[in-house]
């Protein structure tokens, strides 16, 4: 066989295993409805760790939360912060919570950091706010977007007799050894 025929039948190989590979990452919607998205496209942490290594160049992950959990508590060394929705300041006692609001500037500030061909891992806190910042995505144009379903500190352990209960330690990329930071 001729060199550059051998050539092409390996890149022709590789791109076909690679493109399976990130296929068998994806996994069924979250029984979690809060979590599902427009696009269907759904990872958990570890694999999206794992889908980064394998293609960084293409492969890109998106913090969404604030820019102080993202200082505060932690984030994927890798990973751009761009907040799909910012804090107010403003306590909502009904949600024992305080108040978040759209970051009207969301959609334009992620376009200017990533190509819409990217794959882009979306992370949050647990999977909620990336799943909305998806739908933002997906409806401003991007279509290889996936929701990191246990985001990054996880579920909350809902076992009554373990000391962790309520605690974010379930799963996550916190908890999931793939590699995260404080630092900036």
């Amino acid at each position: 066989m001729h060199r550059s025929t051998r050539l092409l039948v390996f890149l022709v190989l590789f791109f076909v295993v690679g493109s399976f590979s990130f296929v068998s990452a994806e996994m069924p919607a979250p029984k979690d409805e809060k979590k599902h998205t427009t696009l269907g496209k759904y990872v958990d942490a570890a694999n999206a760790y794992l889908m980064w290594l394998k293609d960084p160049e293409k492969v890109k992950i998106l913090d969404c939360r604030t820019p102080e959990e993202y200082v505060y508590v932690g984030h994927p060394p890798m990973a751009h912060n761009i907040p799909s929705r910012t804090w107010t300041g403003k306590w909502d006692p009904e949600k024992k919570d305080y108040a978040l609001q759209d970051n009207p500037d969301f959609e334009a500030s992620v376009k200017k950091a990533f190509d819409t061909k990217d794959i882009i891992l979306v992370v949050c806190r647990s999977g909620h706010r990336s799943a909305a910042s998806t739908n933002r995505l997906a409806a401003a144009g991007f279509t290889n977007v996936y929701n990191v379903v246990d985001g990054f500190e996880g579920d909350k352990v809902q076992d009554e007799d373990s000391s962790f209960k309520g605690k974010r330690m379930k799963n996550g990329w916190k908890n999931s050894g793939a590699p995260w930071t404080y630092d900036l």
